[in-house]
């Protein structure tokens, strides 16, 4: 092959796999398969390799090829990247409105560009001739390293702009600036701890610092394995035609950047309301960490002309969400005990705000984690809320130490009941096995009654304490004994509510087996697993006679599960538990096998679904003869991938060769 020959071949593969990269990291929307995009890539290489003259600075060959830095130099922006006001509430952004409107007079015009503030690191990027150059962190808003190494091997940053002929062709033309923010999918950022927790290595705490700690990493391979993305925020270079902010995100979409697809221009402060609402309920449904949105004046020449003030700009501010993480002082570390027994550490705190609720209690988890995290009585310690939803603590802050912070000891008894805790070799967790103990039953009693076992409405904590206090209750079954005389004896009952709740009582003796399996509380059943016993052995007469030979023979279910379901079928208390249940009148109803177009199919649903969510995605697939597996196995027909899937689940059904589909697909398969 000549060296013209070679050089339009190298170009046209370049094109090709630019726009292959674009289509896949960019929209999300391959037209190729992985191993296509492979081979033109090998074909390149060897290309280059036999002609090193065609090797081009923008090659996808290129994006990772610099030797480790010894340090990173620092250069100046030509524009200030400039920090936000922050507001925190609706009353703050009216008055924003109000100042604007007075600077601007007669040329405010009430239009705003609202978008999910992302939480990573901000960067700028610098194109020359519609190649990338150039790629500096913020550092102090002047002034910042040069990381551009690191940021040429981030997929989603084209080393070459995308070609677009609605684009001015200006921007092809000398020098081009997109400013934008370096982030860790959360997907990413569970699956790299993961594989550092195989290794044995320390855990990092957050997507955010993750990110910000890769992007200054001196060895470009490393940051190349952390799987960084990178979203445009800003085009701070005068483009001919873009008149608003929204059109800088429009531009930087066609020129091969990925932009925050949320975003809406708002031409209201009540519409500005609505979409913080939105947002703060909705944003743990995205794919990344966000603390806010950064909402924009969309004019570009009003906003200029509003100028900056201190060191952010009077045409931004940026709306935060109710703190995730905060500090506080940890009171007291004490011990709980759950329905399996499971004695766990947790944090008596001084009340703080997090995620708009008070928190004074957050887990520990066990006393190996208080030992890894070095928490001790009377520290500042960190708090966040995991998932919205517990409160845990993330870690202490030692610099505010005073030295009479005392360490905690995990106590060798049960804090209930006196009996002695009991560790077995190769777990985390110290337990209670004092079958009577009296937080045991309590809890027991709790989760019996709970939306996902018997759904028995009015039977919740304060009721429960109030029976076992009463003595009314000893254990489960005592609950279908309760009359209406029982509960007039308490002061939280009156005739009306006394009836209603012993109705209430009496309508769930009948259950489905799979929520009479879950109910029991055996150790390690969960929801699926329960689900996968009742549908595999049918009736709770086949399911109590099970052998330990037939429980492992169930699907996804191993040795260690099976050893615990059949140890509690072969206690001698638990078989008079279910036979004191029978005898008050409850019916497990036997499983109906149905037959219908799924029937033999198996599927596992991974991330969220729009239309409906797992249990009633289950029930349809159930209904039409197919089953609902809890994991992936070589049973699976299909894996159904919803927003913000599981690393693992996706990870193995690619090495099974199972097929994956979307949720449409799945309403098709319904």
């Amino acid at each position: 092959m000549s060296q013209d020959q070679a050089a339009r071949r190298a170009a046209k593969l370049r094109d090709l796999l630019n726009e292959y990269r674009y289509q896949y990291y960019v929209l999300d929307a391959p037209t190729v398969d992985d191993a296509v995009y492979d081979s033109l890539n090998v074909e390149l290489r060897e290309l280059e390799a036999a002609h090193p003259e065609v090797v081009t600075p923008d090659s996808p060959t290129q994006r990772v090829g610099a030797e480790p830095l010894a340090k990173f130099e620092s250069a100046p922006h030509q524009t200030p990247m400039l920090s936000l006001n922050d507001v925190f509430d609706h009353a703050e952004v009216l008055a924003w409105e109000e100042r604007m409107r007075k600077l601007l007079g007669a040329g405010f015009r009430q239009e705003y560009y609202a978008e999910i503030k992302m939480d990573g690191l901000a960067a700028s990027l610098v194109y020359q001739d519609g190649v990338l150059v150039r790629g500096l962190t913020r550092g102090n808003g002047r002034v910042g390293e040069d990381v551009t190494s690191n940021l040429r091997t981030i997929e989603a940053i084209p080393l070459k702009l995308r070609q677009d002929k609605t684009v001015p062709q200006q921007v092809y033309q000398g020098r081009f600036e997109v400013r934008g923010e370096v982030l860790m999918y959360k997907q990413v950022f569970e699956r790299l701890n993961q594989q550092r927790a195989k290794e044995g290595k320390p855990l990092f705490a957050n997507p955010r610092n993750t990110a910000a700690g890769t992007i200054r990493q001196l060895d470009p391979k490393l940051v190349a394995a952390r799987q960084l993305s990178f979203h445009v925020y800003a085009v701070p270079t005068d483009v001919s035609g873009i008149s608003t902010h929204a059109a800088e995100h429009e531009l930087a979409a066609k020129l091969g950047f990925k932009v925050e697809s949320h975003s809406q221009t708002l031409r209201s402060t009540k519409q500005i309301e609505a979409f913080l609402s939105e947002w703060e309920d909705k944003r743990k449904e995205l794919p990344y960490n966000t603390d806010g949105v950064v909402i924009t004046l969309n004019d570009r020449s009003a906003y200029q002309r509003l100028g900056v003030v201190g060191k952010a700009p009077r045409g931004s501010i940026a709306y935060k969400f109710p703190a995730e993480q905060v500090t506080t002082k940890l009171k007291d570390i004490q011990v709980s005990v759950g329905r399996t027994g499971a004695a766990t550490p947790f944090a008596v705190l001084e009340p703080v705000q997090v995620a708009g609720s008070t928190v004074q209690m957050a887990t520990l988890h066990n006393a190996g984690e208080v030992a890894r995290k070095d928490v001790r009585i009377g520290d500042t310690v960190i708090v966040q809320k995991a998932g919205d939803i517990i409160p845990e603590v993330v870690g202490p802050l030692v610099e505010l130490r005073t030295g009479k912070e005392k360490k905690f000891v995990m106590p060798t008894n049960c804090p209930i009941c006196g009996q002695p805790l009991h560790k077995e070799a190769k777990e985390a967790i110290w337990r209670c096995i004092n079958f009577d103990c009296p937080a045991v039953e309590r809890e027991r009693i709790i989760h019996f009654a709970s939306k996902n076992a018997f759904d028995i409405e009015g039977v919740g904590e304060k009721n429960v304490d109030a029976f076992l206090d009463a003595g009314v209750i000893k254990d489960v079954a005592d609950l279908f004994k309760l009359s209406e005389a029982d509960l007039l004896k308490l002061d939280r009952f009156a005739d009306v509510s006394a009836k209603k709740l012993v109705a209430s009582i009496q309508a769930r003796k009948e259950v489905a087996l799979d929520r009479f399996i879950y109910a029991l509380g055996i150790r390690h059943v969960g929801e699926q697993t329960a689900f996968d016993l009742a549908d595999h052995f049918g009736s709770l007469n086949r399911f109590q006679r099970a052998t330990q030979a037939e429980l492992q023979a169930v699907p996804g279910i191993g040795a260690v599960v099976a050893d615990s379901v059949f140890d509690w079928l072969n206690s001698r208390r638990h078989q008079q538990l279910v036979d004191k249940l029978m005898s008050v009148g409850v019916h497990p109803q036997a499983v109906q096998r149905v037959e219908g177009p799924l029937t033999g199919m198996n599927f596992v649903i991974t991330g969220t679904l729009e239309a409906f969510g797992r249990d009633e995605a289950g029930a349809q697939i159930a209904a039409k003869g197919g089953k609902l597996q809890n994991a992936v196995t070589k049973d699976t027909t299909y894996v159904v991938v919803g927003d913000d899937p599981g690393a693992s689940k996706i990870t193995k059904a690619q090495k099974l060769g199972i097929e994956q589909i979307d949720e449409q697909k799945l309403h098709k398969l319904l």
